[in-house]
């Protein structure tokens, strides 16, 4: 359900709250302190807050306070195209455009959704993740006022009409209160992940499934019980999907090459009683760096395995990121973004023998870094990372390419390639 915003939110849509790409350039280079009386013009929208001072090149832009309605705190980021999106707990979603960062629209916040635990985008459509267990679908489209049109929730009034006079449908929940269709979440949605050439969309919840949604129809056609605890992240690559756990596993699972076969265990990449993994990303940078996974936990770490094809992963890296729990994590070319419950985000790049070299820390959230996206500008030669924080703060800073922090050797504490047990 599209929200129409008020007068005073029209007024503030036509303003940019970032300056343009060669702005940004100009602002990445001048002192924090000027940069943040350029955006004073701008705060109708979000209010700014003061941006901390930073020597290192990486240069905060902007900071919007209770950019989502309520004071929700910011659950996740998600980038759509020209758009930046970003969710709260307090259920709505906002567009920011891009690269500017004008308050394009807000939408969601319909009665019953909950809170928006994911976004991902694809293919002209947006897909949110809700507290109550339902995954819904918005149409993007600029030739309408409604851009963010909801047109589905998942699962649909037609896939329920096909299955519920089914016994076979029908599965016990995780307390046993009562059976629900196997194509429902029982508990909260906390992760997403598109598959666009497979056509699917994965989400994971803290019931512990896995399920698999087809895009072509909004299908559910299959539901992986995939851990023994919450599942926290999922992300999709080449005919695998990760997912990593509150029961201490990074799993890859490997989806059939006959059509209407099931998805089946490939491997367990890691597997470490109590610690928690809250976050992956895949990166792929052609095929001389090859496709690598990245995952991070609740003891501060993060790992990296590379793909060998098959079942193979090796681990190339592993490092203490940030004295407590990685809450995000996000990969841009060679950039790797860490976000945590210590309040900073790491800026980490990877390294021509695998490992990952520190770039630095950047403080400024009041709480912890809940999500972070970024985005390669080639013509500028940098990285817009965006942060999203439990201090209910969106925060935009620029990373130049070039920057390699102290160029200490990488952090890791891997001393060799290590192969990782796989299951057939």
């Amino acid at each position: 359900m599209a929200i129409t915003p008020p007068d005073q939110e029209r007024a503030a849509m036509s303003v940019p709250l970032l300056p343009r790409w060669h702005d940004s350039l100009s602002l990445s280079s001048s002192s924090s302190s000027s940069t943040s009386s350029s955006f004073s013009a701008s705060s109708d929208a979000a209010p700014m807050m003061p941006m901390p001072t930073d020597a290192s090149p990486c240069k905060p832009l902007a900071a919007f306070r209770d950019a989502h309605r309520g004071g929700g705190s910011v659950s996740c980021l998600s980038l759509c195209g020209e758009f930046l999106l970003s969710a709260s707990t307090g259920a709505d979603i906002v567009a920011w455009q891009q690269p500017d960062l004008r308050l394009f629209a807000r939408f969601g916040g319909a009665g019953g959704e909950g809170s928006v635990k994911a976004l991902a985008a694809a293919g002209g459509r947006v897909f949110s993740a809700h507290q109550d267990g339902r995954v819904r679908v918005w149409r993007v489209s600029r030739r309408s006022e409604n851009a963010f049109k909801l047109v589905a929730a998942l699962p649909t009034a037609r896939d329920y009409l096909g299955r519920v006079f089914r016994q076979a449908s029908y599965v016990p929940t995780r307390r046993g209160a009562r059976r629900r269709l196997w194509i429902e979440h029982a508990d909260s949605i906390s992760c997403l992940a598109v598959a666009v050439q497979d056509g699917v969309v994965y989400s994971g919840s803290w019931d512990r499934t896995l399920k698999v949604w087809r895009m072509s129809d909004l299908r559910c056609l299959e539901s992986v019980r995939a851990h023994d605890d919450a599942i926290n992240a999922v992300a999709a690559d080449c005919g695998v999907v990760y997912s990593a756990s509150a029961d201490g596993r990074v799993k890859a699972w490997e989806k059939g090459k006959v059509a209407g076969s099931t998805h089946s265990l490939l491997a367990v990449l890691v597997a470490r009683d109590g610690v928690s993994w809250n976050a992956l990303a895949v990166s792929a940078d052609g095929a001389a760096a090859g496709r690598r996974v990245y995952a991070a936990g609740s003891d501060g770490h993060v790992l990296g395995w590379d793909r060998h094809g098959g079942a193979r992963w090796n681990l190339a890296c592993e490092v203490k990121a940030h004295a407590m729990a990685v809450l995000c994590l996000c990969v841009a070319g060679d950039l790797v973004c860490t976000g945590s419950a210590d309040k900073t985000i790491g800026l980490w790049r990877r390294q021509p023998d695998g490992g990952l070299a520190k770039v630095g820390a950047v403080g400024g959230h009041e709480g912890p870094v809940k999500c972070i996206q970024a985005s390669v500008c080639r013509t500028s030669n940098g990285c817009m990372v965006y942060s999203g924080g439990l201090d209910k703060s969106i925060r935009v800073w620029w990373v130049p390419h070039g920057f390699n922090g102290d160029q200490r050797r990488p952090e890791t504490d891997t001393k060799e390639h290590k192969p990782c047990v796989f299951l057939r």
